[in-house]
């Protein structure tokens, strides 16, 4: 409540000095009329005005109480937003922007600094900034410490690992040439890393085209060791993406950036494949702030963060229905998915598998949709799903995580359980059936199940990662709580980080990759 809706008087304070509390209670205070406020009954309140203005309350008793306010008394603010505006200057990627970046931000998020919160904290626990993480990619691994430091192991046939050699590697190497500068998120492609440090700088390393496919002969030359991306230099970039035939950024602003794949305005824009300047994602999201993308085989989900509630938009291929609208067409444009909102469902958390996405929801619900070879939706059968469908497998089960890849999907419940289904290739879905004697540890997963494997830990687990590529055998990782890291899969060019004996290609069971992630 402020002064104009209470009935009472306008107090003007002006840079209200340091005083004693003495000098603010023998202060010349008016005498406001004192009158009935319902959600007192029948009582009078007292003759301060409280609701007069907030801030300059809060302001005057912090001199009261001898702690600096830390804040110019604003005539605006409630004491909600007020919290909500101290809570946004804490956090890593709000302390830099200057006054005019944090109004932007404020009145992209919808005026109000509780919705621009909601903005930082969703994009921080979508894509785990600040806090230690790992990649696999096709082939090869990066591993990112709580304080950025960048470990990388596996193929390097593109230079890919950043360590200035061409040369494979199967134990973690930390990348020396990015001493000194914090990395706060990874992407891995094939042949292909990209860095974001806290700066909001991006490093690639490995093949020169940001529009690489798998076996592509785009690209001029190999980087083998961290570039700093010069076409980015004037964008504050927090996340970043590879998809086939195309890499996307995230800005802080919450706006999308793609390179390459514009031919045919296929990500609407007429770009060439080889082009390094970054093209806006317009259309329907030009004022839409954006809190994590994910990239798939030639599509991108966008998770946006609204004032009526969280949203997915899609773009690119719709081949097996991957985008979500109920057909197979493509999308030249960022297109809202509509069934979320059938559904009664918030979206918290997307993921693109090759050819099949996952959501997360609030409540805990998964919805799965693509094309369902293998058991990768979770539905209990192969088929296609052209619209999000909720897994009833996992009815029980409060997800708060998803991760997608070449045909299979995990899910890490709230309490650290870990669910995975899809195809069964390499033994990265971690079912160890074949040592239980129940049939091929190779076989595919129909309908989400529990990796017991994984139980065996006894730490909660707390992000999982998995290769989203359809050209590479697929390997896993999940990392505990307390900065462990656990590797099963294909280990054949390295990327596990543990050392595979006797012509071994694969690890069934997890196994601890020497690397403390905390």
């Amino acid at each position: 409540m402020d002064a104009t809706t209470s009935g009472t008087p306008t107090i003007l304070y002006h840079n209200i000095p340091d005083q004693s509390g003495t000098a603010i209670a023998a202060a010349s205070v008016p005498t406001f009329p004192r009158q009935v406020r319902h959600c007192f009954g029948d009582s009078s309140p007292g003759e301060f005005p409280l609701a007069a203005n907030p801030s300059i309350v809060l302001h005057a008793t912090c001199s009261f109480f001898r702690r600096p306010a830390n804040f110019t008394p604003d005539y605006e603010l409630s004491i909600s937003e007020l919290a909500a505006l101290d809570i946004c200057q804490k956090r890593a990627i709000f302390k830099p922007m200057t006054d005019e970046e944090c109004q932007n931000l404020k009145r992209k998020c919808g005026g109000s600094w509780k919705l621009a919160l909601r903005f930082l904290l969703a994009g921080e626990a979508c894509c785990r900034r600040e806090k230690s993480q790992a990649i696999a990619g096709p082939a090869h691994s990066i591993a990112v410490t709580s304080t950025g430091v960048v470990y990388s192991f596996g193929s390097n046939t593109s230079g890919q690992l950043g360590h200035g050699t061409m040369e494979e590697e199967w134990r973690p190497q930390q990348i020396r040439s990015l001493q000194g500068i914090r990395i706060i998120q990874a992407a891995a492609g094939a042949g292909r890393t990209m860095l974001v440090s806290d700066a909001g700088r991006v490093y690639a390393f490995g093949k020169d085209s940001f529009g690489e496919a798998e076996f592509g002969v785009q690209g001029t030359k190999l980087v083998a060791t961290p570039q700093l991306i010069e076409s980015l230099k004037d964008i504050f970039v927090v996340q970043t993406a590879i998809g086939n035939f195309f890499t996307a950024v995230l800005s802080r602003e919450g706006r999308v950036y793609t390179f390459s794949w514009g031919k045919d305005r296929k990500l609407g824009h007429q770009t060439e494949p080889n082009d390094v300047e970054p093209q806006p994602l317009l259309g329907a999201l030009e004022d839409v702030p954006i809190v994590q993308i994910a990239a798939g085989y030639c599509y991108l989900l966008c998770l946006a963060c609204q004032p009526s509630g969280m949203s997915v938009y899609s773009v690119g291929c719709g081949l097996g229905g991957k985008l979500g609208h109920g057909s197979r067409m493509d999308e030249k444009h960022p297109r809202l998915i509509e069934q979320f909102r059938l559904l009664n469902l918030q979206p918290m958390v997307v993921a693109t598998g090759a050819w099949h996405a996952a959501v997360v929801a609030r409540d805990g619900r998964v919805c799965t949709w693509g094309w369902g070879r293998y058991g990768c939706l979770g539905h209990g059968n192969e088929e296609c799903e052209s619209v999000p469908k909720v897994v009833e497998a996992l009815s029980k089960v409060k997800a708060v995580h998803v991760a997608t890849g070449d045909y299979t999907t995990f899910v890490l419940s709230e309490d650290g359980d870990v669910y995975s289904f899809g195809c069964g290739e390499s033994a990265s879905l971690g079912h160890n059936t074949a040592a239980e004697g129940q049939g091929n540890r190779h076989a595919n997963v129909l309908s989400p199940e529990l990796v017991k494997s994984l139980k065996q830990v006894k730490e909660k687990v707390v992000q999982i990662s998995l290769t989203n590529s359809i050209h590479w055998n697929a390997h896993t990782f999940a990392l505990t709580e307390s900065g462990k890291l656990y590797a099963f899969g294909a280990g054949d060019k390295g990327q596990l980080g543990v050392e595979l004996m006797n012509n071994q290609t694969e690890r069934v069971n997890p196994e601890r990759v020497d690397i403390d992630l905390e």
